[in-house]
């Protein structure tokens, strides 16, 4: 049974927070899906995802004030998606693939790699350990040339992109790491693209990325 709280007056907020205050509508993402959801008080809340509550939680203590907000309407998505480790495994791939072919070549682009970012781009989609392991080759190249040109923050998109393969690659154990992985990179690019096109193209890029993460239910026989 939901407790509906109303979405329009809540402030979403940094940090962990009391029960008494998130009934007051101000807290972080997850402690609020567990006052909506009216399930013990958590910010792991037991009816949602860990791949989903992985990924907002590092939303949540990852963007500015003001870009947290864009946050509230994926309060009620996230109820009722925890269980479903066939559901877990493709929000993971989602995630790393969003980290590979999307995050990583928009900081290649900004250095000037553009070959390197298309190569990234041009992938096949990634949805298994055995893809993830035929990309790396591709992923570590880019790491070095971004290291060669001496962009730092290019460098670093291509390290969490080869952490996040690596991560989901370790199948259920390493699922919430990958997203987790995933939206702390999405929410340290905001802060860090420099310029407001990038910034966001990247937020944006991130919060299509949870809802369709949020949509992703097993095949389940009628």
């Amino acid at each position: 049974m939901t407790n509906h709280i109303d979405l329009a007056t809540i402030k979403l907020d940094l940090g962990g927070h009391t029960e008494a205050r998130a009934k007051k509508g101000e807290a972080c993402l997850m402690e609020l899906v567990a006052i909506f959801a009216g399930v013990p008080y958590s910010d792991h809340p037991s009816c949602t995802s860990p791949v989903l509550g992985a990924f907002g939680r590092a939303l949540n203590d990852g963007l500015d004030d003001e870009r947290r907000q864009r946050l509230v309407p994926f309060i009620p998505r996230l109820v009722d998606t925890a269980g479903d480790p066939t559901a877990d495994q493709i929000r993971a791939w989602m995630a790393t693939d969003w980290l590979v072919r999307t995050f990583a070549p928009i900081w290649l682009h900004k250095a000037g790699l553009t070959d390197r970012a298309d190569e990234l781009a041009g992938l096949p989609e990634l949805t298994s350990t055995e893809l993830a392991q035929r990309a790396q080759p591709v992923i570590e190249q880019a790491r070095a040339a971004a290291k060669d040109a001496g962009a730092t923050w290019a460098e670093d998109a291509a390290w969490a992109a080869v952490d996040a393969a690596e991560d989901a690659a370790w199948a259920a154990g390493g699922a919430a790491w990958a997203a987790g992985d995933a939206a702390g990179a999405a929410a340290w690019a905001v802060g860090a693209a420099g310029d407001a096109e990038t910034t966001a193209e990247l937020l944006e890029s991130a919060l299509a990325l949870f809802g369709r993460m949020c949509n992703v239910r097993s095949a389940v026989p009628a």
